[in-house]
């Protein structure tokens, strides 16, 4: 317990000679962020993922079987989007592949920008998910998760993705010390998914209480202040800018 706790607060507030600096919070925040926008994608633009491109290969499949409350062009258009986001983000990884932090925080930067417009979209329609609103915002929102997914790969802090878990709760059993293993980054991870998990009941509580708008603000507001972070916090020279070795 005490390793985990440990651990727990390593991640949370890393030391000064932490290889990943403030990373691993900020990684964090954008874990939240992406429980948040799929409780948006699934329960109100009709049943289709937007950062989890497992559970959206799968609905492709059930659609095309027939399963009426699935649509496969729905499914098709976020994975369309996450790969353009994807490539983008790639991209800015390129770019600033010599500083991690610039590369996050003009990724957040970006995404902020896209999720604004879903907000604006969302809040002239009056919540009102319409066809043309609903794929609007898949688009929109498919894209900034792409992008997020490709910037935390480069980024590469272990066990922080930002939208995946499946590996990450392999891990944390396959790893454990009942299994033999050394349980290394128990805390990390186990952070990892309740910030996803705190995510989605926020995101799924405004969604169900029919506050669309607002459920895209509290996606829009931390990734507005991790593009801040990010650009403030790697105004120096520390080590942790620098791509892991």
């Amino acid at each position: 317990m005490r390793r985990l706790l440990t651990d727990a607060v390593r991640t949370l507030v890393p030391g000064r000679a932490d290889r990943h600096g403030p990373l691993s919070p900020l990684l964090l925040v954008l874990t939240v962020v992406t429980g948040l926008v799929d409780a948006v994608s699934y329960l109100a633009l009709g049943h289709v993922f937007v950062a989890n491109m497992t559970g959206n290969v799968v609905f492709l499949g059930f659609a095309l079987a027939g399963a009426e409350s699935l649509s496969a062009l729905a499914s098709a258009v976020a994975m369309v989007s996450f790969l353009l986001g994807a490539l983008t983000g790639g991209r800015i990884g390129t770019r600033f592949a010599a500083h991690r932090g610039r590369l996050l925080g003009s990724a957040a930067a970006v995404q902020t920008l896209l999720v604004a417009v879903t907000v604006v979209v969302a809040a002239v329609s009056g919540g009102r998910v319409t066809t043309g609103v609903q794929y609007t915002l898949i688009v929109l929102l498919g894209l900034a998760m792409g992008l997020q997914n490709a910037v935390a790969r480069r980024l590469g802090v272990t066990d922080l993705t930002t939208t995946v878990l499946t590996l990450t709760l392999t891990g944390l059993a396959a790893d454990s010390t009942p299994a033999g293993g050394e349980a290394p980054r128990p805390g990390r991870r186990i952070l990892s998914v309740l910030a996803m998990f705190l995510g989605a009941l926020a995101g799924a509580g405004l969604i169900l209480n029919g506050h669309l708008v607002w459920a895209l603000v509290a996606v829009l507001v931390p990734l507005a202040a991790v593009a801040v972070a990010g650009h403030r916090l790697s105004a120096g020279t520390a080590a942790w800018i620098r791509p892991p070795s």
